[in-house]
């Protein structure tokens, strides 16, 4: 079974006016499409590994022929980050987490709000493309921190709980250079009652 395409979970005007219809087509059916032809097409000569899930593929990223490994961190990483971002977004999302994240988000950050400053720092942060996220760390900790293009926190052995997208794919169309406005915005659509279930996870 090769890797798919995964369907949104929302129509692709869902999210306006945080994010525009016509960005999240393009960002769905050609950005996160082409990660995953490409993350098809490096593992041609390894289709066992395809009964991995992405995430797993990328947790054993040293199962992979050495000439691929760089293909499939990367377009392996596009497929699992993408997937991932749309779960953690919803038309009927923002204002603040609840229940044991918000009070896991309260002790180590201090509040919601030193929390929510220091994250949109970190993405704003990121030089180039890459990521923001909020992930529970291998010590079973909240940690906020950013990687480049598409490397995911699962190669450090982390679990993802939050993701923004600094790409300029991501915002372009809508913001131009102003990625400031998109993560601004973007904090309207963050669907918490999911990055609590992914929390909720880690701690059974």
């Amino acid at each position: 079974m090769a890797y798919t395409l995964p369907k949104l979970p929302y129509a692709y005007d869902a999210l306006e006016p945080a994010i525009d219809a016509q960005t999240m087509e393009i960002h769905l059916n050609k950005h996160h499409a082409a990660y995953v032809d490409k993350l098809n097409a490096a593992l041609e000569n390894q289709p066992e590994l395809l009964s991995l899930s992405v995430e797993e593929l990328l947790q054993n990223l040293d199962k992979v022929n050495k000439e691929q490994q760089l293909a499939v961190r990367n377009h392996g990483g596009g497929h699992a980050n993408h997937s991932f971002f749309w779960k953690i977004m919803s038309p009927r999302g923002g204002g603040e987490p609840t229940g044991s994240l918000a009070r896991a988000i309260d002790q180590q950050y201090g509040s919601f709000a030193k929390f929510q400053a220091e994250f949109t720092q970190t993405a704003l942060s990121r030089f180039g493309s890459g990521w923001a996220w909020l992930v529970l760390d291998n010590q079973g900790q909240l940690k906020t921190y950013s990687t480049p293009n598409q490397d995911s926190p699962l190669l450090e052995g982390a679990r993802p709980l939050l993701a923004l997208d600094v790409w300029e794919h991501a915002y372009y169309l809508k913001y131009q250079n102003v990625r400031a406005q998109y993560i601004d915005n973007w904090w309207n659509v963050v669907n918490w009652t999911e990055v609590a279930k992914q929390f909720e996870i880690t701690q059974s």
